[in-house]
């Protein structure tokens, strides 16, 4: 009888939100993947290797990343820099970068031992795959390139959208020196050459009457 009476609750909260969509009231779920919630300032989503202002890299080799991982889903293989034509500011750069996302449990803690904050993680979370070699990703699909745009590792799906890739800022704010309140306001880390805004994180008082408006 119990199970019954429960079902018959089940089918009235399913029924009013029939009737309620019928006579115009507001929907209780979204239609995904047409309309997306936006997304937390500091978002785990895919990671991206950042460049400086300039354009070269901001990734030494310096594999403290890989070291940080708990997955121990990254691999990372420095090189000598070519003293004509250096890749990025140090004596090495990241010759190899790899990470496995099907390994991956999006902590952050990459993004926290880097040094030069070349590793930063977007606002994409859509990334399932087919196979798992289409789950590895390597430097080709994780380094930005230098206009500041980040290449998506399926520029072809109709449902990528591209605009979360170019979010590589969030986490950085979250780990910088300008989370401590006698920072507040001041950046502390350098910029991309793209479009993602490297500014310092506001306020509570500013985030509280932005989510007011």
């Amino acid at each position: 009888m119990g199970v019954v009476k429960d079902l018959l609750k089940g089918l009235a909260v399913t029924g009013r939100t029939m009737i309620g969509t019928i006579s115009g009231r507001e929907l209780v779920t979204r239609p995904y993947p047409e309309v997306k919630r936006e997304k937390p300032q500091r978002f785990h989503g895919r990671h991206v290797l950042n460049r400086y202002p300039d354009g070269m890299e901001k990734c030494i080799g310096c594999e403290l990343c890989a070291g940080a991982c708990p997955a121990k889903c990254i691999y990372v293989r420095g090189a000598d820099n070519d003293p004509e034509n250096p890749v990025s500011p140090g004596e090495r750069y990241g010759y190899v970068y790899e990470i496995n996302m099907l390994r991956c449990i999006f902590c952050g803690l990459c993004v926290e031992a880097c040094p030069t904050e070349a590793i930063t993680m977007t606002h994409l979370f859509e990334m399932s795959t087919t196979n798992r070699e289409d789950g590895i990703y390597t430097k080709e699909e994780l380094l930005m390139r230098p206009d500041g745009t980040v290449p998506h590792m399926f520029p072809d799906d109709p449902l990528a959208d591209l605009d979360e890739l170019q979010t590589a800022d969030g986490w950085v704010r979250a780990t910088a020196p300008g989370g401590r309140a006698a920072y507040e306001g001041v950046q502390m880390w350098q910029g991309t050459p793209g479009s993602a805004d490297w500014s310092p994180e506001p306020s509570q008082e500013e985030r509280d009457r932005r989510s007011g408006e």
